[in-house]
């Protein structure tokens, strides 16, 4: 029966310590004995009890599987949320976990398991990442251009000062105009009015016909009386739409702080820049709206996109700024939503902090969600129309690729 290799080894072992101690008639019969008990050749079997044998080699230890933590049903209930939340990053989907999860069981949009809901509420930013890779990969946007979030700085050139400017009070809002030409400038088309409070994010948008002075500034009155808080400072551009007779006697008359930011410095509204991207052009897009149905179907969406955006949408604050040579050290807040900034603010009511709430408590986010896509596939239905009948065809351009490029993706293969 032939010798296994271990065999040989430890036969081999045990002669060459007899080896290195005999003579040199006795190192022959030694060199014969293994060779016949192990089959080596006289040359390698010398060799072997000269040197010794291969040292021994420690057990191989099978690598231990570890078993998965977050497992599909995880997996399905945690891609639901990040649907829900617009497909934020993991560190503004765990900031809010708890509280969307609760939202979407109270209106019977998940269902799980008390052990899944906790895998949920404990699932960390870096493995929500991780397990949407291919999810976020799939969803990423091409062809973006426009406007862009700028860095956060703050100059203002004052117009007219009743109080001090304080970022860190609800009331003092950056206003900015957003333009829906695509890509031609001539003729009407609509503007949207973007409203962003510097201290908690809150967003309030309206669609107005034209830039004309007299639209800019009923939207602008319309959208005072929703915030939730007084409002207590504008800073804008200097574009005529804000910068006329009228909007400036009527800041004067009720005492509201006026500023406007330096000419050709975006970085000086940062604040409504950054809104106004991820707000307004990735839920509408880059295409022309010009016509009354378009105007009408805008506004229907930013009355839903309004809730979405500050009731569930958290966010997070730059802190502070430090660059050392070429390195620059950014830290930010707990990404917290608009609602949750209002009601943490000692300068709001406690009667408007329950009002919010019991409209919290009603909103379903994933309704909201629905709405939203709907209201954006009837928006480029609208386009296409248009763009059939102006350019004389029978068949309206492919709606998918007006839509896919302009708009935020669509997540109803995950919310349905």
């Amino acid at each position: 029966m032939a010798m296994t290799m271990a065999e040989r080894h430890a036969v081999t072992r045990k002669l060459s310590e007899r080896y290195r101690r005999a003579r040199k008639l006795e190192k022959s019969a030694l060199i014969d004995m293994c060779c016949e008990v192990t089959g080596y050749s006289r040359d390698h079997a010398a060799r072997l009890l000269r040197a010794g044998p291969p040292p021994r080699r420690a057990p191989t230890r099978r690598r231990r599987v570890r078993r998965r933590t977050y497992d599909a049903d995880v997996l399905f209930a945690l891609r639901k949320v990040w649907a829900t939340l617009d497909g934020a990053c993991g560190k503004r989907v765990a900031a809010v976990m708890e509280q969307t999860v609760a939202a979407m069981e109270r209106h019977g949009e998940l269902m799980v398991s008390s052990e899944v809901r906790a895998k949920l509420l404990a699932v960390s930013a870096a493995t929500i990442d991780r397990m949407l890779a291919p999810d976020r990969a799939r969803f990423a946007l091409k062809g973006r251009v426009g406007t862009k979030p700028g860095t956060l700085l703050k100059h203002h050139i004052p117009v007219k000062t009743f109080s001090e400017w304080d970022e860190a009070r609800p009331g003092f809002v950056e206003i900015d105009l957003v333009g829906h030409d695509g890509g031609v400038l001539r003729g009407e088309y609509c503007q949207t009015l973007d409203v962003t409070d510097v201290a908690t994010g809150w967003t309030e948008t309206r669609a107005v016909r034209n830039k004309a002075q007299v639209h800019v500034f009923a939207a602008l009155k319309e959208i005072r009386a929703a915030l939730p808080f007084p409002l207590l400072g504008i800073d804008s551009d200097n574009g005529s739409e804000f910068i006329n007779h009228e909007l400036y006697r009527y800041c004067r008359d009720k005492r509201i702080t006026f500023t406007r930011s330096r000419a050709y410095r975006k970085n000086d509204s940062c604040y409504v820049e950054q809104k106004n991207w991820s707000v307004v052009r990735r839920n509408v897009g880059y295409a022309r709206f010009d016509t009354p149905e378009e105007l009408e179907v805008l506004n229907d969406l930013y009355a839903r996109l309004r809730e979405h955006t500050d009731f569930f949408m958290p966010s997070a604050k730059l802190l502070s700024k430090t660059r050392d040579g070429a390195k620059v050290t950014k830290r930010y807040d707990t990404p917290q939503t608009p609602y949750a900034r209002v009601l943490a603010s000692d300068h709001v009511s406690e009667a408007v902090k329950r009002r919010l709430a019991k409209r919290y408590d009603a909103l379903n986010p994933v309704a909201l969600k629905r709405e939203i896509a709907n209201l954006q596939k009837r928006l480029y239905e609208l386009v296409s129309l248009k763009e059939s009948i102006r350019r004389r065809e029978v068949q309206a351009p492919d709606l998918d690729d007006i839509y896919d490029e302009s708009t935020n993706v669509s997540f109803d293969d995950i919310l349905t």
